[in-house]
């Protein structure tokens, strides 16, 4: 037998004397079989971190903080810092040789200011992502330039809309040019005008001497318009209505404080108003200090009805009728739209094209209150799936020629 045994450990040079004391290689193999726990364990909470912090990047959605190259506790000086100086050095016409890329990172930068400079959008996107600034969730409280406002009718709950700005007002109003550089598009991205930068009034030095200066103020910006629709019943529109809107915004005082307030609108629905009209309420945005507050703009829609069909200013009925009643007439009963019952009796022969007009009873003309379009009765057929030999032997006798 072999009294004792030897083992080197391959890569410390230790050895254990197995017959000495067999405590030893217990206590080796604990080490080893801990070590292992400890790293299997070890990699599973990285993964799990690393997995949840991917669901929350994603949840978020775009970064703004890493946009704007500034931390999350980023104070108002360092946001217009970074501003100021992305905005320099992306701004399109200062990069003609890639102005594609500069137009998209000079968009995204310009957004990225807008909503982690105004305290109310930046609590939103902290706390929601941009799911919350896109209004998928309930946002805390309504703000920012022109448009973050509340309303509700009757026939809804509270809807919030945020209204983004286009990248050269908030550019023009950073540095207080009005659109020194010939106007930016419609998507707050391309600017037109690249000429002025290179040698002209502006040239590459407009740039550079903003560098480290402080924004220059600017003559206070029309906010854009919120548009929301107004359903109406052909009634409503027929006969005129009048409909109370209620709305809840926000007001500064002379400080520049703001307040949330109600308030009634009273829209006045004249006869005859066809879908798409608009009802303006001048300056019903939020108000903030050098914004002029949005319009608020109602755009009426019409609400299917039962029986009538609006055709510009016609009315038009589809009655069913049966192949007798269209050979051998038919009257059709109508209530009309303000409560008039109306019979109207048709002697001709009714074929599946055949439209009787009735003047006069159509909607409202609201440039002409006297005149009103005209009702066009059209009419589906009810024709038989099958006749027996009798009655086709008698039908062909009743209309041979």
């Amino acid at each position: 037998s072999i009294n004792q045994f030897r083992h080197r450990q391959r890569n410390t040079g230790t050895y254990i004397d197995l017959s000495a004391n067999n405590k030893h290689i217990y206590i080796y193999i604990y080490i080893v079989v801990y070590y292992i726990l400890q790293s299997s364990s070890s990699r599973r909470r990285r993964n799990r971190e690393e997995e949840e912090e991917e669901v929350a990047e994603e949840k978020m959605g775009v970064d703004y903080y890493n946009i704007l190259q500034v931390d999350k506790n980023a104070k108002d000086e360092d946001l217009k810092k970074a501003y100021r100086k992305l905005a320099m050095k992306w701004h399109p016409d200062k990069n003609p040789n890639n102005k594609k890329e500069a137009e998209a990172k000079f968009k995204q930068i310009s957004e990225a200011y807008e909503v982690l400079s105004d305290p109310q959008k930046r609590a939103v996107y902290d706390q929601y992502g941009e799911e919350g600034l896109k209004g998928q969730v309930p946002p805390p409280d309504a703000g920012g330039p022109g448009g973050a406002t509340f309303f509700q009718t009757g026939d809804g709950p509270n809807v919030f809309r945020f209204n983004p700005r286009n990248a050269d007002d908030i550019f023009a109003e950073f540095f207080g040019f009005s659109s020194p550089f010939g106007g930016m598009g419609g998507g707050g991205g391309g600017m037109r005008g690249s000429s002025m930068f290179h040698g002209g009034m502006f040239g590459d030095d407009m740039f550079s001497s903003f560098g480290e200066g402080r924004p220059m103020s600017s003559a206070p910006r029309k906010a854009p318009p919120i548009e929301r629709k107004l359903p109406c019943s052909l009634e409503e529109l027929y006969k005129g209505a009048t409909k109370k809107m209620k709305i809840s915004r926000e007001i500064a005082d002379a400080s520049g404080k703001t307040m949330a307030v109600e308030e009634i609108l009273t829209i006045d629905i004249k006869p005859g108003w066809k879908k798409g009209t608009k009802i303006t309420f001048p300056e019903k945005g939020n108000e903030q200090p050098n914004i002029i507050p949005a319009d608020l703009v109602f755009i009426i829609d019409e609400k299917p009805h039962g029986v009538f069909t609006r055709e510009g200013n016609d009315l038009a009925v589809t009655q069913k009728i049966s192949l007798a009643e269209a050979l051998t007439g038919y009257a059709v009963h109508i209530t009309t739209l303000d409560g008039r019952n109306l019979t109207i009796p048709i002697n001709n022969v009714i074929h599946p094209n055949y439209e009787e007009v009735v003047p006069e009873e159509g909607m409202p003309i609201p440039k002409e209150p006297s005149k009103r379009g005209n009702l066009r009765i059209k009419f589906n057929i009810n024709f038989p799936t099958r006749l027996t030999a009798e009655h086709k032997s008698g039908i062909k006798k009743l209309l041979a020629p």
